[in-house]
């Protein structure tokens, strides 16, 4: 039966703890570890000065059709809620910075946006695979992993970040 669910959890794109699949990964349940993150769409930032409130972390690149095409739904669900319940950012995992800011010309977002030029964010929340979500609550533990692009602004995809952070978010 364990591994029934398993499978099933995989196929949704929900990682389970498990044995780290990238260098210094932080599985669920570990905390993350302090990083300055290089600014893309604003000023660099240490990771810890998002402690304090749930935070969504989305890793993308230009390149990733997928991430593309989640990214929508992301600002979306920022908008909704207006950073009010959570605190949203963006990783871009692009070799060249210009392509990433390129992207976010194109495709502009309300939530800050961070470049990873160095596989250290990467390395540290698993992303061997994107689209990759994470969802961190407000003492920097890492309380669920989504591969792969989803709506994040549908009813479903809100429940499951509600129950992970422990808070309501009303439907507005």
């Amino acid at each position: 039966m364990k591994g029934v669910l398993a499978l099933i959890l995989l196929l949704l794109g929900v990682a389970l703890p498990s044995r780290a699949n990238t260098p210094g990964e932080v599985e669920i349940g570990g905390s993350l570890r302090e990083a300055t993150m290089q600014g893309l769409s604003g000023p660099s930032r240490k990771l810890s000065e998002y402690r304090g409130k749930p935070l969504i972390i989305n890793v993308w690149a230009s390149w990733c059709a997928p991430c593309r095409s989640e990214m929508g739904s992301l600002e979306a669900l920022f908008w909704r809620y207006e950073g009010k319940q959570f605190a949203m950012i963006g990783i871009s995992t692009d070799d060249y910075p210009e392509k990433a800011k390129a992207f976010l010309q194109k495709s502009p977002t309300s939530f800050a946006h961070f470049i990873d030029s160095k596989l250290m964010l990467e390395n540290m929340l698993g992303a061997n695979r994107l689209p990759l979500t994470v969802l961190v609550d407000a003492q920097g533990r890492v309380v669920g992993k989504y591969y792969g692009a989803k709506d994040w602004d549908s009813a479903e995809a809100r429940a499951v970040i509600g129950k992970a952070f422990g808070i309501r978010l009303p439907a507005r």
